[in-house]
């Protein structure tokens, strides 16, 4: 297994070499606004872990990274842009500075934050250039601002190709946006089945007093997009009914950071919930913990295709999900899980009951789900359509 290579932020430290297409590898520069656990980020990750060494491959990002960034196992050189707060006209002559020193043959940014760069890309002469919409952005979660379309459509004019994760990104960018869907490709996200899989040990890997309990988890930054309160809210109200009905308690697990996990916590304690909930942060492993869950939720507000959906399905979990973005093309709602609307905690309150009162459906829900990753989410698919999609540049 390859090292990585040292991280730079110094777009000077680049090389700029060009020897003939053909003779060395393909240079990709990948833009994100931050790296940092996230399931764009993890996609990402699995993609330049897996594609050929024919590929090499440079990460700008806006904000930093994380120690997530110890997950890629290929050389990949990250260089900082160090975007400032508010507008930082700078950051385009940083960009176009990184991008002018790396030579590089393909340019690929992912989401809005990121496509302002493609400027820079243009400006620089980078030859072939790449946008991937992952999902919506929160100050347009349903994809009615005109301001965004129009970025989209103007900047998209130097863009050569354009990546759609789910049927309702490829929707907005061809109809809403005004992009030829000849320019537009549809490459849905793909799990890793033999590194998620069911594991009968993972249960011991929970807080003794909750391993028990039927469980009901989830996975993701603790941010407004995610909603992950309207979940707290749901489990609260799930905790008065099986204390009204005189059960036993159901558990929730929620792994992740972010500005909304302290208000998570104060939520459930200001209910008197704490002692049923397990909130440990980020973790580094979760396909250690995902198969001890009964029952799998997404509260988000807009998706893409969730890598979550994809990893807890993988691992034998049905999933509860917010029927926004590219869900329902993960979930077979009676099949392998359940849809509810989104900011709904009474709807989901419900779908969890269901679970509760029933645990045999949530066993045979997740065995299907797991044989649906396997059939149709393979992560060999995925990195295969993005080596094609390279390859034609």
């Amino acid at each position: 297994m390859w090292a990585p290579v040292p991280h730079v932020t110094d777009p000077k430290e680049m090389t700029h070499s060009v020897p003939p297409r053909g003779t060395r590898p393909v240079r990709i520069c990948h833009a994100i606004h931050r790296l940092d656990y996230g399931g764009m980020e993890n996609g990402l990750v699995n993609l330049i872990n897996r594609l050929e060494p024919r590929f090499e491959h440079t990460m700008l990002t806006l904000c930093g990274s994380s120690e997530f960034r110890e997950r890629i196992k290929v050389p990949v050189k990250i260089v900082d842009l160090a975007k400032q707060p508010g507008q930082d006209w700078g950051l385009y002559r940083r960009a176009y500075a990184a991008l002018r020193a790396g030579a590089f043959d393909i340019f690929h940014t992912r989401n809005l934050a990121t496509l302002e760069l493609q400027l820079s890309a243009t400006c620089a002469r980078v030859p072939y250039r790449i946008h991937g919409e992952h999902g919506l952005d929160m100050h347009d979660l349903n994809n009615k601002r005109r301001k965004y379309r129009l970025m989209r459509r103007g900047i998209g004019l130097g863009v050569h190709r354009f990546v759609a994760l789910s049927a309702a990104l490829e929707d907005y960018l061809t109809r809403d946006v005004g992009i030829a869907p000849s320019r537009v490709a549809r490459i849905c996200n793909g799990v890793d089945c033999a590194r998620f899989k069911p594991d009968a040990d993972a249960r011991s890997r929970f807080p003794e007093h909750l391993r028990e309990r039927f469980l009901f988890g989830s996975v993701g930054r603790m941010q407004a997009v995610k909603d992950p309160l309207t979940l707290v809210e749901a489990f609260i109200r799930l905790r008065e009914q099986e204390r009204r009905d005189g059960v036993s308690p159901s558990g929730l697990v929620m792994f992740g950071d972010g500005p909304l996990r302290e208000h998570a916590l104060a939520a459930l304690a200001e209910s008197g919930q704490s002692e049923h909930a397990w909130l440990p942060g980020n973790c580094g492993e979760i396909e250690r913990f995902l198969p001890g869950l009964d029952v799998f939720m997404l509260p988000s507000l807009a998706e893409g295709i969730s890598n979550a959906i994809l990893e807890a399905m993988a691992c034998g979990v049905p999933v509860v999900a917010t029927d926004v973005g590219g869900n329902s093309e993960l979930v077979c709602v009676g099949e392998t899980g359940h849809l509810v609307a989104h900011a709904d905690p009474k709807a989901m309150c419900e779908a969890m009951q269901r679970y509760r009162l029933t645990p045999a459906r949530a066993v045979a829900e997740g065995e299907a789900a797991r044989a649906r990753a396997l059939q149709h989410f393979s992560l060999k698919t995925m990195v295969q359509r993005y080596e094609d999609l390279y390859l034609d540049a």
